[in-house]
């Protein structure tokens, strides 16, 4: 099962910094979970929101910013400055690693032209083609970045049970992986997937409970804030069934 770091380990740092991915791999994770949008001179940006104001210093859209600008912004805390990453800057740093990245494209609220041919570019650029997936809310960013490179893993994201016999959808969408809300997920739904070769990782896992539920059901893999919570609680469960 691969865990995997939801915005790196930002539970106990801020979000989607150098510093969250840096401590999620000394947690242990297999994966790294993070976002991307485009600045106003075109480069991928590593931030979760549409605007900077709830993780950083100033207020704005990212499209408003350049790489620059996004860069002198504080996305850490009052003690320490942590500037908002390119996502070169995360690729040149994990090329070597053994993780794999989920790369969430945020296009669901605002569509950035030629966003997923640049995703794509990077990656090849670094080559991190097998250890990495694309994911999405917005559909058409997952069909583009199919027309673009069939190969290329992708996940199709869900925030609510909107889509009946999930298995055949993302199969017929040509997905590779279904990312769900583990607090409506099924175990119907994780069979269907399965069935159709579809593999399951499930968001935002953060409490012991909603843990236990999912990993019951089967699923592939954990997303989650604590990466060392879950890391943890696996490796003691395969020591008990030992």
């Amino acid at each position: 099962m691969i865990t995997y770091a939801h915005r790196g380990f930002s539970g106990e740092y801020p979000e989607n910094t150098m510093l969250a991915f840096k401590k999620a791999y000394e947690t242990g994770c297999e994966g790294i979970e993070l976002d991307v949008h485009l600045s106003k001179d075109g480069h991928l940006v590593v931030i979760h929101d549409e605007t900077v104001d709830r993780t950083t210093d100033r207020t704005g859209f990212v499209r408003d910013f350049t790489l620059q600008e996004l860069q002198e912004i504080n996305a850490g805390t009052e003690e320490a400055f942590e500037g908002i990453p390119s996502f070169e800057e995360y690729c040149i740093w994990v090329k070597d690693l053994p993780l794999i990245t989920n790369i969430e494209i945020k296009t669901n609220r605002y569509y950035y032209p030629g966003i997923e041919e640049k995703v794509l570019a990077m990656v090849e650029k670094y080559q991190l083609q097998k250890k990495a997936l694309v994911s999405s809310f917005n559909h058409a960013s997952l069909w583009k970045i199919k027309s673009l490179d069939p190969d290329f893993k992708c996940a199709m994201l869900l925030n609510s049970k909107s889509i009946g016999n999930i298995g055949p959808y993302a199969k017929a969408m040509g997905m590779e992986f279904f990312h769900p809300d583990g607090t409506t997920l099924t175990p119907d739904e994780v069979k269907e997937c399965h069935e159709q070769g579809i593999m399951v990782n499930v968001w935002t896992v953060n409490d012991m409970a909603l843990l236990k539920r999912v990993i019951n059901f089967g699923v592939d893999g954990i997303i989650t804030n604590f990466p060392d919570m879950v890391k943890v609680w696996i490796e003691n469960s395969k020591e008990i069934k030992k």
